[in-house]
């Protein structure tokens, strides 16, 4: 499995982007994803994630700003991010895994993209 994550820059605060996760190696298409960040000096922090049965699952953090898909035929996952806030500048990172329990937990997840850098001023 080969994950490559796409969308990320500098946005200023308020602003939005949205951010893309190529999968390819998948035995189906109902792999859990998920999205997580890590700020330099901190822990690997989840923020969203998304079940095969599509249910979904978000940080305090991101709650109402952020958005998780998955678009199963071109086996691509995206976060919608509004009202983006300084606070959000990390690398960003796509997962999967064939099955979570918590979809917010990185150590759930088998398969990890290289990230993408957001930064916002």
């Amino acid at each position: 499995v080969q994950l490559v994550e796409s969308g990320g820059g500098s946005v200023q605060a308020g602003g939005s982007l949205r951010l893309s996760c190529a999968g390819s190696g998948f035995t189906d298409n109902n792999y859990c994803m998920g999205w997580f960040r890590q700020a330099p000096g901190k822990e690997r922090e989840g923020i969203a994630g998304i079940r095969g049965d599509g249910s979904t699952s978000y940080a305090d953090s991101v709650q109402g700003r952020f958005t998780i898909s998955k678009d199963k035929d071109k086996n691509i996952l995206y976060l919608h991010m509004n009202n983006l806030k300084v606070e959000d500048t990390s690398m960003y990172y796509c997962a999967g895994a064939p099955l979570v329990h918590s979809p917010l937990e990185p150590y759930e997840y088998n398969y990890w993209g290289q990230g993408t850098q957001v930064t916002v001023s």
